[in-house]
Parts: C-alpha cells; structure tokens; sequence
C-alpha cells in the first residue's frame, strides 16, 4: 500500500515511476497521483467538516451550560437547536467520511508498489537481465527425457490416480521419489538454519485469514488464484425439504443464498509461507534492535493457477499442491538492498550443493511480481526440457506490505516509529527442485543418481532405480 501523504509531495515520481509498470489506460487514469490527490482532497473535506461539527457540538453544549446560568433562557433555547441538528447531521458526516476515506483506499489496495531506479524497463519476461550463471549444461551420451516419462516408467510418479483423487495439476510421488522430495525440503531447512544463514525455522499455519492475504498484497488482486476453504456446513441455513426440487439439495440452495456470508468467513490455503511467515509482524511495533529478522519454513502450497489456463499441463512444473522453503526477512529501511543480496546468495546456496546450473535474472519493470520493488530469479537448467525454468524469486519489497500489516519499528533512539521493509524469496520450490535432480542426474537406463548432498537424507541409497 503506497503512502497518500508521499504521493502528495512527490505526484511526478509516483507517475513516472509507476508508468514503468504494464497498465492499461483505464488504470493509469485511475492510479494517476492526480485522481488520487483529488480523492485524498475529497477525504481530508469530509474530515474537516466532520471534525468543525464535533468541536462545535462540544463548545455550543459547554455554552449552553453558561447561558443557563445567566439565565439567557433565549440564548439556551438557540444553542439546544443547534446541538441537536448538529447530533442529528453528524451520523451522516460520519458514514460520508468513512466512504470517502474507503473510496481512496480501494485505490491505493490496487496500485502495485514502485520499481527502484535500477530495475530494467521492459513490458515483460523479454527485457529480463541476465545477472549471473554458476556452473555449466551438461553432456549426456544419450537424448536426455523430461522428468514425467523418466518418473513414470520408474513407477514412481503418478498423475493418472491423482487425476482421479483430485483432479487435474495434482501427482502422487512413491518410493524413491517421494523419499527425495521430502530429502530436499529436510536438506534446505538444515542449511538455512544453520550458519551462515541462520534463519528461525517456523511451522506455521496452512490456512490464514484474509487479512493477512491482504497483508502481503494476495488481496485484492489474485483472489482468483486463491484456495478457500470454510468450516464444516456451519454456514448453511438448511431448506425444508419439502420446498426443494427433486435436482436440488438443501445444501446447494443454502450455498447460493449465503455465498456472501460464506466467503466472508472463508480462510485461504497458502499460496507460499511468505503469507504466514512475513505476517508473524503484522499489528506491532518491534525493536530495531530485533532486526533482521529471518524466518524459513517449508510447507505445502496451493494456488488455484487461474491464469494458467493450457501452460505447463504436462508434469509437475505447475500444480494446484507443491512444497516449498520460503525465506522471508524483516529490516530496516538501511538493511534491506543488502538483504537483498544475502537472500539471493542463500537460494543460490541449495543450487550450488546440488551442483546443478543455472543463471540468476533481474526481472524487468513488466515482469516483476505486485508487491515487488525489485526481483531476482534463479533459472535452473532443465536438460529433459532443454531450457531454463525459475525455481526462485528473491523479491524486496520494500514497505509496501508492511503499510497493509500496520508493521513498525521503534529505532534505536525511541524517538520514532517507522515501518519495516520485508522481503521474500524462495529457498527453493521443492517440485522444481526435484524435477531439476531427475532431470540432471538422470542415466542412460532412467535411473536417477543421488546428489551427494542428499545421500544422507536418502538413507544412503545412491541410485533411484525402478
């Protein structure tokens, strides 16, 4: 959430920089520091004339207390008037600031955050900028296979059952492969927890009010990739039975009749532990000398992928469920382009001990996530698939979330409270990773070998063999 007060000292900055995001026309207009002054005037307006009515009721009823005891019974019988038209005006006041105050917020909840200057320009994922590589694409004496035949003719990953349990987007690991995905989430926990990282690991709740969806900026924009979910049938007033079609049940009519009630009630399932990890902040004032802080955890994640209608329908690159390390640090303003940094070096770590390549790209202006200043991606390389795919983000964004948090600090000095900075990044996506091993180690005979990092997760078990 962007600060209407800046934005009002700095309306050319704010343009121009937000103009380095793709937006349609419609909302520059609307996002435009001109439309926003205007309902931040509109705001302000409401607040004088409610705040001009409530200091008068106070002084006219103080005067009227004075003029009875002058016994100005005139002047009593005026100000009693103007006491009770004013009670009587200052309800509707009230409602018209609270919605004009409302209108300026649905706004400002909708504009992305701003990028920092040394983010490339570009429209999209073509003006990315290639930052670095580690390592180099491998030679292989046959044609490399991607990593849902070399899965499948192991037996050992299954998406026909699981399109039967739950649909589309979902895969049933077994044996050796289920065995590695849970070896690399224990691998990356063990070396962000350890130094020189030294992350706090967390395990944190699966499903979280909307308020903190709409903390680290899930809400509003990306309801629709959201998973809800509501409690048992708690919500649902139950039809009589004998005023129901014999197509319908009680409980699909209550549903439609109570939808609203119901999503307002509804808690989302994790779309990344960023949402629980950077809300462990939100509401609080912390100490400078708390900060950093870092928090690592590694969940299940669900995102629904509504914009990903025909990509990736092949595989486990894009599931509705999948694992992840999220890594989230909270800072200072001055800590957080070096945490930044540090961040990135940590994903990259898990990479490195896998000895698998990749190459790390600054994102453009277009391609950066909602909530992003400025973003990383580590690309690993996929030899199944001959070409690089990310496996992190590392995102910085600044304070940007920390204002939908209401997340502060206390300097130092205590002489002042300001926001945090928090960032985010992926330590890494477990899928991804897994399918980058099996893609990288895989044998002539669709074998896969062990990582040597993972050995000792694996129980010693060198090979992964049908």
């Amino acid at each position: 959430m962007h600060d209407i007060r800046w934005i009002r000292d700095n309306p050319d900055v704010f343009d121009r920089a937000l103009n380095r995001r793709p937006l349609h026309e419609q909302q520059r207009k609307r996002f435009s520091s001109l439309h926003l002054i205007t309902l931040d005037e509109q705001r302000r307006a409401k607040i004088l004339a409610l705040e001009t009515a409530l200091a008068r009721r106070n002084a006219a009823s103080k005067e009227i207390g004075d003029a009875k005891k002058n016994k100005d019974e005139d002047k009593a019988k005026s100000l009693l008037s103007e006491v009770a038209a004013l009670k009587e005006s200052i309800p509707k006041m009230e409602a018209e600031e609270k919605e004009a105050s409302k209108a300026l917020n649905h706004v400002l909840a909708e504009i992305p955050n701003l990028p920092l200057d040394e983010v490339p320009d570009g429209k999209d994922e073509k003006s990315n900028v290639e930052h670095h590589r580690f390592g180099a694409k491998r030679d292989y004496a046959f044609s490399p296979k991607q990593h849902f035949d070399l899965g499948e003719a192991l037996g050992q990953m299954d998406f026909e059952i699981a399109a039967k349990l739950s649909g589309a987007r979902f895969v049933v690991l077994k044996k050796g492969l289920a065995r590695l995905e849970r070896a690399l989430g224990h691998f990356m926990l063990d070396l962000h927890t350890s130094e020189p990282h030294n992350y706090t690991e967390v395990s944190p709740p699966l499903l979280v009010r909307q308020d903190a969806m709409f903390g680290t900026a899930q809400l509003p924009k990306f309801d629709i990739d959201q998973f809800w979910a509501v409690a048992g049938m708690q919500f649902f007033d139950r039809a009589p039975a004998e005023d129901l079609m014999p197509e319908q049940s009680a409980t699909a009519i209550a549903f439609q009749e109570s939808r609203e009630a119901i999503f307002g009630a509804a808690m989302g399932l994790i779309p990344t532990a960023e949402v629980p990890l950077t809300n462990l902040v939100r509401e609080s004032i912390v100490e400078e000398a708390q900060l950093p802080m870092r928090f690592t955890a590694c969940t299940p994640c669900f995102r629904a992928e509504a914009g990903a209608a025909g990509k990736d329908t092949r595989g486990m690159i894009r599931q509705h469920q999948f694992t992840k390390v999220e890594l989230v640090s909270i800072t200072t303003p001055e800590q957080s382009k070096d945490e930044h940094d540090r961040m990135l070096a940590c994903a990259e770590e898990v990479l490195k001990k896998l000895d698998l390549h990749y190459r790390v790209m600054t994102l453009s202006a277009g391609d950066m996530g909602f909530a992003s200043q400025k973003t990383y991606d580590i690309e690993v390389w996929l030899p199944g698939q001959n070409m690089y795919r990310e496996i992190s983000s590392c995102s910085i964004c600044g304070e940007f979330q920390a204002r939908r948090m209401n997340a502060r600090y206390r300097t130092k000095e205590g002489r002042a409270v300001r926001h945090v900075h928090t960032l985010n990044g992926s330590g890494v996506a477990v899928g991804r990773a897994l399918i980058a091993v099996m893609e990288t180690y895989q044998q002539a005979d669709g074998s896969i070998a062990v990582p040597d990092a993972l050995q000792s997760y694996m129980g010693g078990m060198k090979m992964i063999e049908k």
